[in-house]
């Protein structure tokens, strides 16, 4: 009896070890990952992998079939929990609901609950959610311009345009956000503006500017593109009125630790979506990573 207990025993101690080891081989499998947090904090969209402080692309919704279950089981399980960032810092929690591979129009995609006492997210305010540790205690800095910030940008902005061959005479934009990606007390903004150019055309402007030496803001980065209404997919130029097609701010995170927050960004398409990264290099940002996902349906 004594020993069929000691045996039982060793049974019992042997079926907990091969399950913690099962449990830490799954564990192992989910690499440090950057997600954007979309649709009013309801939705995850993947990318990229953090490696050694560099970013890979992840699984796509184009990808095979195998590829996609298998990141869906570990990423989407229901329960898991991933850092909300805003503002540069952690400021809450996103919590899967579920995933679905199979799903026409949201493969590759979770559903989510976003929970955070500091913001709400709504409309084209985004976020970011990882599990990629990070050693920054500064807090979350991020905000609506103030009204001398946004009328030197719109000069700017405006000057832009003009290079461009156009006459602005009325500005538009989907956001323009203050944020600090270096804590140094001074605020860089991110902004996508528009003009329309003619009834059935639209010129897009996103750019990501900085304060210099001399206290005016400059742009680190710029980027124009036209588009109009015989290229947009539903046949309505309003869409891009609306925000598709146009490049727009989720977050920034510092995700190679070097002290300086990178820039992430996101386009909105009718099969999918783009992704950007912008990193500082002195006083210019370049474009440190592009990556989609796609999915049907908008």
């Amino acid at each position: 009896m004594v020993k069929l207990t000691v045996l039982k025993g060793f049974i019992a101690i042997a079926a907990i070890s091969i399950l913690s080891l099962s449990a830490l081989a799954q564990k192992s499998t989910a690499k440090p990952i950057i997600f954007a947090v979309l649709n009013d904090g309801k939705t995850l969209e993947p990318i990229a992998y953090v490696n050694k402080g560099k970013l890979d692309p992840p699984v796509n919704g184009s990808d095979e079939q195998n590829l996609i279950v298998a990141f869906t089981k570990t990423y989407y399980k229901p329960g898991t929990v991933y850092r909300l960032i805003f503002g540069g810092a952690n400021v809450g929690n996103v919590t899967v609901k579920s995933g679905n591979a199979t799903s026409d129009c949201a493969k590759n995609m979770g559903t989510v609950t976003t929970n955070s006492t500091k913001t709400q997210l709504k409309g084209l305010v985004m976020g970011l959610a990882t599990n990629v540790p990070s050693k920054s205690t500064n807090g979350s800095y991020r905000r609506k311009p103030t009204a001398a910030e946004k009328t030197e940008i719109d000069a700017l902005a405006k000057a832009e345009f003009i290079k461009q061959k156009l006459s602005p005479n009325k500005l538009n934009y989907q956001n323009l956000t203050a944020l600090d990606v270096d804590n140094d007390g001074k605020a860089d903004l991110v902004g996508s503006y528009w003009v329309e150019i003619d009834k059935l055309t639209r010129g897009l402007l996103f750019f990501i500017a900085s304060k210099g030496s001399n206290g005016k803001y400059t742009f680190g980065y710029s980027e124009y593109h036209s588009i109009d209404q015989a290229n947009v997919m539903s046949g309505e130029i309003k869409a891009v009125d609306d925000g598709v097609y146009h490049e727009l701010l989720l977050d920034v995170f510092d995700y190679d630790g070097d002290g300086t927050a990178e820039v992430f960004t996101y386009i909105q398409s009718f099969e999918g979506a783009g992704f950007n990264v912008y990193r500082r290099a002195g006083s210019k940002w370049t474009q440190a990573f592009e990556g989609s996902n796609y999915h049907c349906g908008y």
